[in-house]
């Protein structure tokens, strides 16, 4: 696992993306946590490297690959956070974000882009949070969806 080195508070929001493989979300993901103020951690196995030009072109210079949490595993993921609250966005979930009380410190887990998270995860995962969209419509951009989620831990936790 490999440590944010910036000077952060303790309690900052967290987004955890399970296996992304569009290096051009994390990149625009990356640089919305490094702007917000939130960390942002990854589960492998990613669909591509860190050091992609893809990603590299997007991420700019607003987080560098040292300030990424990276877990090797679900299973390390889980076995970190047991004794914090991880929230799952899906559009399996039951209750929209905006009904649901966010706290400082919680980990908001997003799925990969092309399949979310396996049975196993939402099992395990007590609060499962969706964003109101269009009928007919399957789901945001991933890097859309981390933003407006973010926004509204930040507004609720007075974060910012």
């Amino acid at each position: 696992m490999v440590t944010m080195t910036h000077n952060m508070p303790n309690l900052v929001p967290k987004i955890a993306l399970y296996e992304p493989d569009i290096p051009q979300n994390t990149a625009s993901i990356a640089r919305t946590c490094s702007c917000l103020g939130a960390k942002l951690e990854i589960i492998e196995p990613c669909g591509f490297l860190l050091n992609d030009p893809r990603f590299k072109r997007v991420v700019m210079d607003y987080m560098k690959e040292d300030e990424i949490i990276i877990y090797k595993s679900s299973e390390e993921f889980f076995e970190a956070k047991k004794k914090q609250r991880v929230i799952l966005m899906t559009t399996r979930g039951k209750k929209s974000y905006t009904k649901f009380n966010f706290k400082k410190n919680d980990t908001i887990l997003f799925g990969r882009e092309s399949a979310g998270v396996p049975q196993k995860i939402h099992k395990i995962i007590q609060n499962k949070l969706f964003i109101p969209m269009m009928k007919k419509k399957r789901s945001l951009n991933l890097a859309t969806s981390v933003a407006i989620v973010l926004s509204e831990n930040l507004r609720q936790t007075n974060y910012l």
